[in-house]
């Protein structure tokens, strides 16, 4: 081994002395306090901006929310139907309404009632006289159905027992007290007439003699021409109508009523007046009222007082100059 000199290793000497760590000086309570504030206040803020996101977000989801349910929410009609309407009537009325389909189609037959059942004759073509005027509140767009069933039920609420009890006292069967009704109901123009034409229907069918209704020969002209015949005088050549409703010409009622009458004219009907009078004919004043008579010589004085009036008002119905 070869020796030499030792190599000198140089060895770590002490470390340095350290002195004492400075620190910051305290920050005094009234900063320490300002600190917490500053704090609190941002974090209100954030509190205060979510909140306010938040309730803008609700607001926008029930604004939508609400208007499309404004938009979507069915609107509901008033279907006034009046008393002594027709079915072509009614359908119109249906119509302009807003409700689908075909009301006519609807009032010919339905599950709800069964004109058999008030002893109407086999092949009755439809449900006139059933249709209980009224004012109905349909979803606009339902089916006319839905007013056709309404009318049903409104009319099996209201005309029952009584009415076919007092039919068969009259020696009626209720259809065709039924039927006298309608005619009231198209006749009369001011209730105390009611009892009175009814009255001198059933003294002219007892009698033998045609009723001479001239409310039915419309209802034979609203038929033959599809459309609602309702004023005005008739010429001699619609007197003479060719029609089961023409009930100059023919005895007895007309096959099935010819309106949809009200109470009154079904209480009227089921009550007549107890009075002789066979005609009957519109005042001359045309203040609404019918003046009646017993025999055939009064009532052509009664009638021409009336064809004068009409005459003297250029072909017109009379207009009442009452006060």
């Amino acid at each position: 081994m070869v020796s030499g000199p030792l190599s000198r290793v140089e060895q770590p000497g002490p470390s340095p002395t350290r002195g004492p760590r400075e620190r910051p000086p305290r920050p005094s309570p009234q900063a320490r306090a300002r600190r917490r504030r500053r704090r609190l206040l941002a974090r209100l803020g954030l509190l205060v901006a979510v909140a306010a996101a938040l309730g803008a977000a609700v607001a926008l989801i029930s604004s939508h929310r609400n208007s499309h349910a404004t938009a979507t929410a069915p609107r509901i009609a008033r279907i006034v139907i009046p008393e002594g309407s027709t079915r072509l009537q009614i359908a119109r009325i249906a119509a302009h309404d807003g409700l689908t389909g075909s009301y006519l189609d609807a009032s010919r037959s339905s599950p709800h009632l069964s004109p058999a059942a008030f002893g109407a004759p086999a092949g009755t073509p439809n449900l006139e006289g059933f249709l209980f005027p009224a004012t109905y509140e349909i979803y606009v767009g339902d089916a006319a159905a839905r007013l056709v069933e309404d009318q049903l039920v409104a009319f099996s609420e209201k005309v029952g027992r009584a009415e076919n009890a007092r039919a068969r006292a009259l020696h009626l069967t209720p259809y065709q007290l039924l039927i006298i009704a309608s005619l009231i109901e198209r006749e009369a123009k001011v209730p105390g007439d009611r009892p009175k034409i009814a009255a001198v229907i059933l003294n002219r069918l007892r009698a033998g003699m045609p009723i001479g209704v001239d409310a039915s020969i419309y209802y034979a002209l609203e038929l033959a021409r599809g459309e609602p015949v309702l004023t005005g005088e008739l010429s001699q050549a619609e007197l003479e109508i060719d029609s089961p409703y023409n009930t100059r010409t023919h005895k007895g009622l007309p096959p099935t009523p010819i309106s949809n009458p009200g109470l009154a004219s079904l209480y009227a009907a089921a009550h007549p007046a107890h009075v002789p009078y066979l005609y009957y004919v519109a005042g001359a004043d045309g203040c609404g009222e019918h003046v009646f008579s017993v025999s055939a010589a009064q009532f052509e004085a009664d009638a021409a007082a009336y064809r004068a009036a009409v005459a003297a008002n250029g072909g017109h119905p009379p207009v009442c100059r009452r006060r």
